[in-house]
């Protein structure tokens, strides 16, 4: 007697997203598209496994992604390839390789699946979605305003601009983090026995990212460390107060935090994100800012560039927790055709046909597989359909059908029998009163 097989279960960390889950996500990129679209921002679709080096020269190799967190392996070949953990560099890659950028503007947006080995929790995953929008060309601060602007238009556009918070920091050049990393490094040292160990280990490799640490006692070690923004230059200084000119304008508000540093090593100058506590902890829903040297820095030739990704799990939870899914959005069934008898099948499905055909805003299940007339109004009823229409011949008739029911699935459960070439001229009529 053989023993029974081991059931697969999907990976930790990477989720199915089932058909009652479905209607949110689908509202959630419709909404992103639309609104992108609306900016004049063009889809680009690119690879999910990239070579590792993009990865390492764009995010940098001395942070928890490229460290800790991506999903590399060597093919068949011997090459190094890694599962993308962000979309950025993938969008810049295949935007300079196919001669989108140099010399021009370009305003792009993306979608799709990121992978990070990091420990799953609430909205944070190993496998998650991101949308992006990337703008090339443009020295700003216009076109920085501009995409915060775009994702504050994605938030009224789902009712979330309540629940959510702009923050803003000046990060400098990279001369400018470099040199106030080394004044960070010499403050940490003096307060080295207050840090854990993985803030030991940053605060000479790559200091700033002690400042993003969650330890309480490492925060409270950081209270008197050097500030960021005593260490900018004068042009990112005044690039950074137009842009608060612009925002102000806009009637965005913000807050500036002086510790908002991104986890990415290629942002300069400006930098944002959009914080929400409507899920409990505080935590980022969407992160951006410019990145002028990222496509010298992969091999292309100097761009100025902007841009912003969001995670779609969090927003997702978002959406459901305040209930901010219109029923308008969610998946109906307006019609359930039945089907009584085993020689009605063809007749069932061009019936059905024809429905959608005049009726395409209309949803229309089918019955198929059989079954008796009360196990499939039972189907109809749970469906939550408003009408039935039942196809049901009498035992042992050899002539074709010619005779229809419509059936209201409410309370009254009024129904009336029609020609069958008639049925679907009198749908709209039922559902008008129905």
């Amino acid at each position: 007697m053989s023993k029974s097989k081991k059931k697969i279960q999907a990976i930790r960390g990477m989720n199915d997203i089932l058909p009652e889950q479905t209607p949110s996500w689908q509202y959630l990129e419709n909404s992103f598209q639309k609104v992108v679209q609306s900016y004049g921002y063009s889809e680009i679709r690119f690879p999910i496994l990239e070579q590792t080096q993009l990865f390492k020269r764009s995010i940098g190799e001395v942070t928890d992604i490229v460290e800790k967190e991506m999903y590399s392996f060597d093919d068949r070949n011997g090459a190094n390839l890694t599962l993308r953990p962000e979309g950025t560099a993938g969008c810049v890659r295949a935007a300079d390789q196919h001669g989108l950028l140099y010399n021009q503007h370009q305003r792009l947006w993306y979608q799709g699946p990121m992978f990070r080995h990091e420990r799953p929790q609430k909205g944070r995953y190993r496998q998650f979605h991101q949308f992006g929008a990337e703008a090339f060309g443009m020295a700003g601060p216009d076109i920085d305003a501009e995409v915060i602007q775009l994702s504050a238009t994605l938030w009224q556009e789902l009712g979330l601009t309540e629940y959510l918070v702009l923050e803003i920091n000046n990060i400098g050049s990279a001369d400018d983090r470099k040199n106030y990393g080394a004044a960070l490094t010499s403050y940490l040292e003096t307060r080295e026995k207050e840090l854990d160990d993985d803030a030991r280990n940053r605060m000479h490799s790559n200091p700033m990212r002690v400042l993003d640490s969650k330890n309480p006692l490492v925060q409270d070690a950081l209270k008197d460390a050097p500030l960021l923004t005593d260490f900018v230059n004068q042009g990112s200084v005044s690039h950074y107060r137009q842009l608060q000119g612009l925002l102000d304008g806009l009637g965005i508000a913000y807050i500036e935090n002086s510790r908002l540093v991104r986890g990415l090593d290629y942002y300069n100058n400006c930098v944002f994100e959009w914080t929400t506590d409507s899920l409990g902890a505080q935590g980022a829903v969407c992160g951006g800012g410019r990145y002028d040297g990222l496509v010298e820095q992969i091999g292309g030739k100097p761009t100025l560039a902007a841009g912003f990704a969001i995670g779609e799990e969090r927003l997702v939870l978002m959406l459901d927790s305040l209930e901010k899914i219109p029923p308008s959005e969610l998946q109906t069934i307006d019609i359930f055709v039945l089907v009584v008898g085993d020689t009605l099948a063809a007749e069932g499905l061009q019936l059905s046909r024809q429905i959608r055909a005049r009726y395409p805003d209309l949803g229309v299940l089918n019955h198929c597989g059989g079954g008796k007339y009360n196990s499939q109004l039972k189907r109809a009823f749970a469906s939550g359909a408003r009408l039935a229409i039942i196809l049901e011949s009498e035992p042992g008739a050899e002539e074709p059908l010619k005779n229809v029911k419509i059936r209201r699935l409410d309370d009254s459960g009024e129904s009336i029998t029609l020609e069958l070439a008639d049925s679907v001229g009198k749908i709209a009529e039922f559902l008008q009163n129905s």
